[in-house]
């Protein structure tokens, strides 16, 4: 008995040493800062670091987001993102910013950021926002927003933006990842290349299979 009971507080003092180790890795930094190296690849946690004695304020900045996107395409919007690969100093901190120009009844399609949850801020107009909930609940959550409002779309999740108003309008993003990646749920499954075999978008969709091959020759 006295074996098990100390093996017991050993195993949790292990677990807790682990758990402590665990949170100084994912909080303390080593470094005042880590900006990207923009001519290597993407390593597993970021770019690469430049060294600090090269890293001068334009690393740190970025003067896009006072531009107007052009709105003239399919999707009446336009994003422009304000990423790693825009501010190298971004580089391992984990967040990131997007301006986003809407064109009367434009939409931002439906689509996911897989590494980051997005917080968007209306700035100018009417937008209507919303996102779905995972499988099996397939639930819309969606709202009106005006300027000055605020909404989440959590990681990972199907979200959309749509003016609704009788003007342009425009938002701004900020996201919880330097490189938040974005998935456009049409071009991912209609426009990928190779093709997705068309029986089996047919299937998935429940449609004729010349349904699906309209649909993948406009992507």
């Amino acid at each position: 008995m006295a074996y098990d009971h100390h093996y017991a507080v050993f195993t949790s003092f292990i677990a807790l040493a682990l758990s402590a180790c665990t949170l100084t890795l994912a909080m303390d930094a080593l470094q005042d800062f880590c900006v990207a190296d923009l001519k290597g690849s993407p390593t597993i946690n970021g770019f690469a670091c430049k060294d600090p004695k090269t890293v001068q304020a334009s690393d740190f900045s970025f003067g896009g987001l006072h531009i107007p996107g052009n709105t003239s395409n399919a999707f009446g919007s336009k994003v422009t993102p304000a990423f790693v690969t825009q501010i190298p100093g971004l580089n391992t901190f984990g967040i990131s910013m997007a301006r986003v120009d809407y064109a009367r009844g434009g939409i931002n399609p439906p689509h996911t950021h897989p590494r980051a949850t997005e917080i968007l801020t209306v700035i100018k107009g009417t937008l209507e926002v919303g996102f779905v909930t995972s499988n099996p609940e397939n639930r819309l959550v969606s709202k009106v927003l005006r300027k000055g409002d605020v909404f989440v779309f959590p990681i990972g999740l199907v979200h959309f933006q749509r003016n609704t108003g009788h003007r342009n309008a425009v938002a701004i993003a900020a996201l919880s990842s330097q490189n938040p990646g974005v998935i456009t749920v049409a071009n991912a499954v209609f426009g990928s290349k190779p093709d997705i075999p068309t029986d089996v978008l047919a299937k998935a969709f429940q449609v004729d299979r010349s349904v699906v091959q309209k649909l993948q020759a406009k992507f």
